[in-house]
């Protein structure tokens, strides 16, 4: 037998032993969808509030601009101008699509506790752009929306009509280590994200 076929037999071998089965996955029982998401999402970096009220969402915002010293400005697409900005009159809303400097709200159709994920769907009233081009973003998701996992939530979306056009999975800030193995925000998009959870 020449060298070349004892090697070939040899792989041959190794391909033909049976590896172990591994066990199916199977998602965690999450008991408390809400905490899990904030605990993961705040672990990602994250600031997370919960808020009681759809009419609170605009001064949650407001505060948070002011506590973070910024202008009182932000992009808002056009799912999200019927919120009760009345009740947040310093703010300017400006409806063009946000710059690097600026602060954006989102509206995020779906989170996912097992990793304190949002999920965004685009469409004609939130382009999947506006989610990579802020400064800093504010997303406001409705608590009935936090899944306990992945497989669940492409599940409720398969039956609502099937995957859209494009669906962006968003954990934490935007970030990389690829630039000389350092840790850099804001490399792909935001670079800092709060997280506004609606209980109502």
């Amino acid at each position: 037998m020449s060298a070349r076929e004892e090697i070939l037999c040899g792989i041959l071998a190794r391909r033909m032993r049976t590896a172990p089965l591994s066990d199916v996955h199977s998602p965690p029982i999450l008991l408390d969808p809400i905490g899990a998401f904030t605990e993961r999402a705040r672990l990602a970096n994250a600031e997370v509030q919960i808020i009681q009220s759809e009419g609170a969402i605009t001064e949650a915002i407001a505060d948070l601009l002011r506590s973070k010293n910024l202008p009182a400005r932000l992009c808002v697409p056009e799912i999200a101008r019927e919120l009760s900005w009345e009740n947040a009159p310093g703010l300017t809303i400006e409806t063009a699509a946000p710059g690097r400097e600026d602060t954006a709200i989102a509206i995020a159709q779906f989170g996912i506790a097992e990793t304190g994920t949002l999920a965004y769907a685009a469409e004609s009233r939130a382009p999947a752009s506006w989610h990579f081009r802020a400064g800093f973003e504010i997303a406001v998701i409705h608590a009935r929306n936090i899944l306990p996992n992945m497989e669940e939530l492409l599940r409720q979306v398969k039956n609502a009509g099937g995957l859209p056009s494009t669906l962006n999975f968003v954990t934490g800030p935007s970030r990389t280590g690829d630039i000389e193995q350092t840790l850099e925000l804001g490399a792909h998009g935001p670079k800092a994200l709060a997280i506004l959870i609606l209980k109502e």
